[in-house]
């Protein structure tokens, strides 16, 4: 912020250096896009992320169909099954049993599968989502989740889009700052040799 202030304080400024301007409207700039550019881009994201999570949603919930699985007996390792690796969390909680269930054309089927349900002994009935072949799946994802997955998306955006308008800011400062020193290494060197002399008449 004291950069660009210094927009304003140099404009008349007898003592300014033509980088102290170039500071003080890179500054200026660089606080814009954080708070114009990044913002828009975050949102952006973040809409477009939603747009694209609702539509995976739909076609999640029209392609899978909870059922009623009679469970055959229990096993000791958790089941893996096609789309396991989408809600990997889901898993923690579950425990796996060999079930028998009527797929969605009336076949019986018999496999191994995950359920929440606390009462899992021979005979206990739990409710499991299938694909359209009967398969065992995953839950679909809620409308919810897929809300606030696009707004992590965004947010991140928006941080990293910040953040990397801060370091171009920092780069051109250091880059300014090195042109200065050099241009001060100059005149000393041409200045340093008669340094102490004025007047001595030598």
């Amino acid at each position: 912020m004291r950069a660009v202030s210094g927009v304003w304080r140099w404009r008349h400024n007898p003592l300014r250096r033509a980088t102290d301007r170039v500071e003080a409207w890179v500054a200026l700039l660089a606080l814009l896009l954080m708070l114009l550019a990044a913002p828009v881009i975050g949102w952006t994201c973040g809409s477009l992320t939603d747009d694209a999570l609702q539509r995976s949603v739909r076609a999640q919930r029209a392609e899978r169909h909870v059922t009623t699985a009679v469970v055959v007996r229990r096993v000791d390792r958790p089941g893996q099954f096609a789309g396991d690796s989408e809600v990997a969390s889901e898993r923690a909680a579950q425990t796996s049993v060999v079930a028998r269930w009527r797929t969605p054309d009336g076949a019986v089927r018999t496999g191994r599968v995950s359920t929440a349900s606390r009462v899992t002994g021979p005979g206990a009935e739990v409710r499991i989502w299938t694909d359209d072949r009967g398969r065992p799946t995953l839950r679909p994802m809620d409308a919810s989740t897929a809300h606030t997955h696009a707004a992590l998306a965004g947010s991140g955006v928006f941080l990293l889009s910040a953040g990397l308008v801060e370091a171009a800011r920092r780069l051109i400062m250091w880059r300014l700052r090195l042109r200065r020193y050099a241009r001060l290494d100059r005149a000393w060197a041409k200045a340093g040799p008669d340094w102490g002399r004025t007047g001595t008449g030598s």
